[in-house]
């Protein structure tokens, strides 16, 4: 695998993870933390989660926060109804501002996100799952994908590669970069999921965790999976960081309830 690439910096006052390819091929794309924001209690304090219980006006607030940290508005940002699927919804400018503020609105019941129109802002939402950017910089077609257990083992990414398709993308032009994910020194599962994601990327992304289960490289897992579908090695960059451990990333694996970092991507003009 590429080694990270990714550098926590500041947008505005906002610390933000940037990676230099993804900007390189046009593409304004951040993941926020859990810093810089107006929640607390568990929440604190850029909760960018809408069904987590924070307060909505809060979280208006850090998402207008995290919106600008990409030249844009909260008008402009496009949310789905994340559902751990394999479902992809195009994105096109009529839908800006969907699920920006309320629940009801949002994209129903998809996990990825696919556009070819610059202006809409792709946001995925996570505290533990890969949050994964792709982009053709040629066909300028870019997605957004939320990648947990069930996502990557029903194959989500390959899912939002033939979207991407469909509007001119081709896998090997492809840059992707994947986020902050749960660290497979501490993410552990049972027999079920560990015979569905060796099934879907292969049990190299698997090891005994010397405690009757195993422990998971979800994100090396999706990595796997971008390369099945023709995606070139030296083309996919990470993050090279962890969520949870009171690091900058929230986790829901380390405490509930917590809140939700964000991946926002959009096509430059």
């Amino acid at each position: 695998m590429n080694g990270p690439r990714s550098a926590l910096g500041w947008a505005g006052p906002l610390p933000v993870l940037r990676w230099p390819e993804i900007s390189s091929a046009g593409v304004e794309a951040v993941v926020t933390t859990r810093r810089g924001g107006v929640s607390s209690g568990p929440f604190r304090s850029l909760n960018l989660g809408l069904h987590v219980g924070d307060d909505a006006a809060a979280v208006a607030e850090n998402r207008q926060r995290a919106a600008a940290a990409v030249g844009a508005s909260t008008t402009d940002l496009v949310v789905g109804q994340q559902v751990h699927g394999n479902r992809v919804a195009v994105v096109t400018a009529a839908d800006r501002g969907r699920g920006a503020l309320d629940l009801t609105d949002a994209l129903p019941e998809v996990d990825a996100l696919v556009t070819a129109v610059p202006g809409p802002v792709l946001v995925t939402l996570v505290a533990d799952c890969v949050p994964i950017v792709l982009v053709d910089p040629i066909a300028r077609v870019l997605a957004t994908v939320h990648a947990g257990w069930r996502g990557t083992a029903a194959g989500v990414t390959g899912t939002a590669l033939d979207v991407m398709g469909d509007l001119g993308a081709d896998p090997s032009r492809v840059v992707a970069a994947l986020g902050p994910a749960v660290s497979p020194d501490t993410y552990r599962v049972g027999d079920d999921v560990a015979e569905a994601l060796a099934a879907a990327v292969g049990d190299e992304v698997l090891r005994p965790s010397g405690e009757g289960g195993w422990l998971v490289d979800l994100v090396e897992g999706n990595r796997r999976s971008l390369v099945a579908r023709g995606v070139a090695r030296e083309s996919i960059v990470t993050a090279g960081m962890a969520t949870g451990n009171q690091g900058p990333f929230f986790s829901d694996r380390e405490a509930r309830p917590c809140g939700r970092f964000g991946l926002l991507a959009r096509l430059r003009p």
